[in-house]
């Protein structure tokens, strides 16, 4: 088995993970139990609880639904006998029988301490594992309001981690300062004033409507071409709480649309240092820095190149895409005159022999994000992982397969 690694965000890959196996799992019938034990609640009044569900299950009318649950139950009674009281976040135990085909089904049971304390005991008995707490576990803490502005277009959109969501673009109807025949040059800058006036309102109405009513809001970042933004920003078009909570700083766009959102959270790249999606686009652009110096420079990209990089030590940063699923497995021939390791993405295609084109078997194998990220931490070299969720999250899945490296030196 690969070393446990302690790269940051590792944790929660796993938990992620986990939790993509755990929901792929489906009872024939309500067979499949969940129980969620908050770290205040002693592991005795739960065993208690699932031994009186156990004597309730009897009611059952069909007989295998009615075994396969009592086995669930005592399965997860058995599970919780290893713990003399709850983790410091508490435990969730999923147990039961899922459906493998063909009217089969087997035995799986799954133990997670979660990231956050659970809030409340849980029991729950049905066709699915009940994962809804552990995904709000995992939602992005980091949220930011975004408005991009001018006097002809807004955008309203929301940071949340390192997805930007646009909410809403709208088009106003403020007249282009240029004079109109029959009208006066004065009467007419009235009439553009006013209807700026209107739009501002109906923006502050609108950022209202969006933010207010989100307290995970952390702060708001106004941008836009031009005067505009600080005007509409320094008048009272923009309700006192949400005031609280803006940014000082008012950036420069180009635009006003969906691309203004994505050029403002680039500008603020100082205000925003902290955020993860910063630190992966500075990560991923000097990994490109890199590539695209003529030697190359000091990087590896594709599994083959990585690999080699860490196998003489090289690697400085390793980045692994958290999009990848495949494995890195131990395959053996059938009569055992060859073995060796292969990447799998689907674990049932195994291949042939190369020596005599017999059939393989897979003698052990792991998730590849945490057999790299082991292999990196074990030469001193650090982890990335990289999401999905930014443009460059997604060039490196693409262009790259999920993984590259920065070096300690250049390798030939």
């Amino acid at each position: 088995m690969a070393a446990v690694s302690s790269a940051p965000g590792m944790n929660k890959y796993r938990f992620r993970r986990a939790l993509e196996e755990i929901e792929a799992a489906a009872g024939r019938g309500t067979e499949l139990v969940s129980v969620y034990v908050p770290p205040n609640r002693q592991i005795s009044d739960v065993t208690n609880y699932l031994r009186n569900e156990y004597s309730q299950s009897s009611n059952i009318k069909s007989a295998s639904t009615r075994k396969h649950v009592q086995q669930a139950i005592e399965s997860n009674m058995q599970r919780l006998k290893g713990y003399r009281q709850p983790p410091p976040n508490g435990i969730v135990v999923f147990t039961g029988h899922k459906q493998i085909g063909a009217d089969q089904t087997e035995m799986v049971a799954f133990v997670l301490e979660p990231p956050e304390p659970v809030a409340s005991f849980l029991y729950r008995c049905d066709s699915r594992f009940y994962t809804e707490p552990l995904h709000e576990m995992l939602a992005e803490k980091d949220v930011y309001g975004l408005l991009v502005i001018d006097r002809s277009e807004a955008t309203l959109g929301i940071l949340r981690g390192k997805r930007i969501e646009v909410i809403k673009n709208l088009q106003s109807l403020v007249p282009s300062k240029h004079r109109m025949g029959g009208q006066s040059a004065r009467r007419f800058e009235r009439l553009i004033e006013i209807a700026a006036h209107e739009w501002y309102r109906k923006m502050g109405d609108l950022m209202t409507e969006a933010f207010l009513a989100r307290p995970e809001i952390q702060g708001i970042l106004i941008g836009g071409p031009g005067y505009t933004k600080e005007y509409f920003a320094n008048q009272d078009y923009i309700h006192h709480e949400l005031r609280k909570k803006l940014l000082p700083t008012f950036l420069d766009t180009g635009y006003t649309d969906e691309y203004g959102l994505r050029e403002l959270v680039e500008k603020a790249r100082d205000v925003l240092a902290k955020l993860d999606l910063m630190r992966e686009k500075s990560i991923v652009q000097r990994l490109m820095e890199e590539i695209r110096k003529e030697d190359g420079g000091v990087a590896a990209y594709g599994e083959p190149q990585v690999r080699h990089a860490l196998g003489l030590g090289a690697v400085e940063i390793l980045l692994v895409s958290e999009g990848l699923r495949k494995v890195r497995a131990r395959v053996r021939c059938a009569n055992g005159d060859w073995e060796g390791e292969r990447t799998l993405a689907d674990a049932t295609d195994l291949g042939k022999c190369p020596k005599d084109g017999g059939d393989l078997a897979i003698v052990e194998k792991n998730d590849i994000v945490e057999e790299l990220s082991a292999a990196a931490e074990g030469t001193g070299g650090t982890v990335e992982l990289i999401s999905r969720d930014s443009e460059e999250g997604e060039l490196l899945l693409k262009a790259f397969g999920g993984i590259a490296a920065i070096l300690r030196y250049r390798v030939a």
